[in-house]
């Protein structure tokens, strides 16, 4: 199986790791220089556990669970800004970076489980009960991992865009699995800045979001990662096949399948096909819920973000 032609064939799927595959690309756009942002500059408290940067937005009156809120491959808390705002009234807050996204110092080791490990230890250390995990692209298949283990410990899993295998690679067996994961993960980790930033920015034009003014303005955040750490991110990602551990999920879990019919009806996909094809792979979750969003590529929360945030509140009304 060709890994790049598997990426072109899902677009959205977990899309936010697919930008680095395409790395012959003739025309690329240049990501304009930007400093790292954080979701806030008025977080209530802002702290490190083990490889999670937490913005901590206190709440003593809130009326809903505590929510915990996880980006993706190369971003920041900032994709979750629109989101905080609607939320920040009912609910205590968590929005994480993870080391090396966002210009945040890159830890040694494993990324994915040293991630789940520090969720684990933020939701023990600060006490918090029950939270939602609501995560994108990455964050959505750590969330997902997390509740295999430890359902226990939380309300529900809001995921978006991300899944518990990488799209297309399903049936792969685990070796040919590792070798692709270490041969992506020399590859992408022996860019320079500027071919980082490239990729960031044709990515997000393509296959990120639709507005090109919006897509440029967040690829240039997504180009302050460090580059060598997203490899290793997504290596570990491409690695991940946890479907046979989903039932084991006993929390409500939604998943966000985006779907822009230019990209898909050019390969004669239909959004039934397309959300069909997400729902398989989520096969034997429990309490599973689909939540199509039309018009939208991998970041629904900028390109659709009024539905998103709809779809969002009516699943927290529910738990």
């Amino acid at each position: 199986m060709n890994f790049t032609s598997t990426v072109k064939m899902t677009l959205s799927a977990m899309a936010c790791m697919t930008a680095f595959a395409i790395t012959n690309v003739s025309t690329v756009y240049a990501a304009p220089a930007a400093a790292p942002i954080s979701s806030s500059a008025n977080a209530a408290e802002q702290f490190q556990v083990g490889s999670m940067y937490v913005e901590k937005y206190a709440n003593a009156a809130a009326k809903g669970a505590p929510i915990i809120l996880i980006p993706g491959l190369s971003s920041g808390a900032y994709v979750w800004d629109e989101t905080v705002k609607h939320l920040q009234k009912d609910h205590e807050l968590y929005v994480i970076t993870l080391a090396g996204f966002n210009g945040k110092p890159a830890i040694a080791g494993p990324k994915l489980a040293k991630a789940k490990e520090s969720l684990l230890e933020l939701i023990q250390t600060q006490k918090i009960q029950k939270p939602v995990l609501v995560g994108h692209s990455l964050g959505s298949a750590l969330s997902m991992w997390f509740a295999q283990t430890h359902s226990n410990l939380i309300s529900g899993v809001f995921g978006v865009d991300g899944l518990p295998v990488f799209p297309r690679t399903e049936f792969m067996s685990m070796e040919q699995r590792l070798v692709m994961a270490e041969n992506m993960r020399q590859q992408l980790a022996s860019a320079d800045q500027k071919t980082f930033a490239q990729q960031q920015t044709q990515y997000m034009r393509t296959m990120g979001m639709v507005d090109p003014q919006i897509a440029d303005k967040i690829a240039a955040f997504s180009a302050t990662s460090d580059s060598v750490a997203t490899a290793e991110y997504m290596a570990d990602l491409l690695k991940m096949d946890i479907r046979k551990d989903l039932p084991a999920i006993s929390v409500p879990l939604a998943l966000v399948s985006p779907y822009y019919a230019p990209d898909f009806e050019a390969m004669n996909v239909s959004a039934e096909a397309k959300h069909a094809y997400y729902e398989g792979l989520m096969k034997g979750t429990p309490k599973l819920r689909m939540v199509p969003i039309a018009g939208s590529r991998h970041f629904p929360m900028y390109d659709q973000p009024q539905v998103f945030q709809e779809k969002l509140a009516a699943f927290l009304n529910t738990l």
